[in-house]
């Protein structure tokens, strides 16, 4: 999952970042990426500086481009958390992926201003009031690009206060950190196999269509299939089938067609195994064409799943209706 930081300056969303870490956790921070272009950009490292380049880098190229430039980096098998979250683009952004919570974190001014002071960092302010006239600039402003802490904030999922010790805020990371793994959600079982099945599909060797299909008794996959050419045969995006590599309209010279359909691919690939299909269910990234139909009919598959609808695949539809086998879209 993704745990998101936001929060005042010092507040404390450096330390939590830490905790963590410290937990798997792997560590970005949007705040990073801007010190990233000041760099390169051959400038000194100040706070003001800062957040006039990323003001200027969010009117460029979107509000969210510091979100889209980690999201880029991300992977859905790792755990990561995302420090310096300041406009409401950039949670939208991230809320694109499932697993996305925002944690807000709060003190009290004064503590957050001693913090600013002992932290010691580029260009702080060096009294309570030069401290309370720079963060006024971040917390909300009526530009889009600009930073808008107070409509960040709000956004929130869940807000921790962090005014005592670091002992204390680590205790009350500990009493919601399972709260928020709790939110981590979980893929139906039609989301599970049909993102397999879409998986399968990028094997496919047909240069027209990447179409692939699994086959599922008990919630387990017991055949898997794609679409192209027969076994010994040259693979399809190697000139093996005619017609795919004449690149002929759709619906048209299908008697040249050597590609094997991934639907038929797994129905015979569980027959090479010696694997019965009678009740199972069928996934397929493409509604099945008409003699892929008979196949899943007569092999005792009991139901289709399908994310996109065919051409021309009407008959085949009604042809398992009649037959009795079930019939649902999933669209992913």
């Amino acid at each position: 999952m993704i745990i998101g930081l936001t929060g005042p300056n010092a507040a404390g969303k450096g330390e939590v970042a830490r905790y963590l870490e410290r937990r798997g956790f792997h560590y970005f921070s949007l705040s990073d990426e801007i010190r990233d272009e000041v760099r390169q950009r051959g400038l000194e490292i100040s706070r003001e500086r800062l957040i006039d380049v990323g003001n200027e880098l969010r009117a460029r190229f979107g509000p969210a481009v510091l979100a889209e430039r980690v999201l880029s980096r991300t992977a859905s098998d790792r755990n990561y958390v995302v420090d310096s979250i300041r406009n409401p683009a950039e949670v939208e952004a991230f809320r694109r992926r499932r697993d996305f919570v925002l944690l807000s974190v709060d003190a009290e001014a004064a503590a957050r201003f001693e913090r600013s002071l002992r932290r010691g960092r580029e260009g702080a302010p060096q009294t309570l009031s030069g401290f309370a006239q720079q963060e006024e600039r971040e917390l909300h402003s009526p530009d889009p690009a600009a930073q808008q802490l107070v409509a960040t904030r709000a956004l929130a999922d869940l807000t921790i206060r962090n005014d005592g010790s670091i002992e204390d805020l680590h205790r009350e990371l500990d009493r919601v950190l399972p709260r928020i793994m709790s939110r981590v959600p979980r893929p139906d079982w039609d989301e599970y196999f049909m993102s397999i099945a879409r998986v399968v599909a990028a094997r496919s060797n047909c240069i027209k269509r990447k179409v692939a299909a699994i086959i599922v008794k008990d919630k387990r996959v017991i055949s898997t299939g794609y679409n192209g050419t027969p076994r010994g045969a040259r693979n399809c995006n190697e000139g093996g089938c005619p017609r795919c590599n004449s690149m002929a309209e759709s619906g048209t010279a299908l008697e040249e067609c050597l590609c094997s359909h991934g639907e038929e691919n797994a129905i015979t690939q569980a027959a090479y195994h010696g694997t019965s299909l009678k009740g199972a269910i069928l996934y397929t990234t493409y509604a099945p064409c008409l003699l892929c139909t008979k196949m899943i009919i007569n092999s005792g598959i009991a139901e289709v799943v399908y994310n996109q609808d065919y051409p021309l695949n009407e008959t085949s539809l009604a042809l398992l209706g009649e037959c009795g086998v079930g019939l649902r879209q999933y669209r992913l």
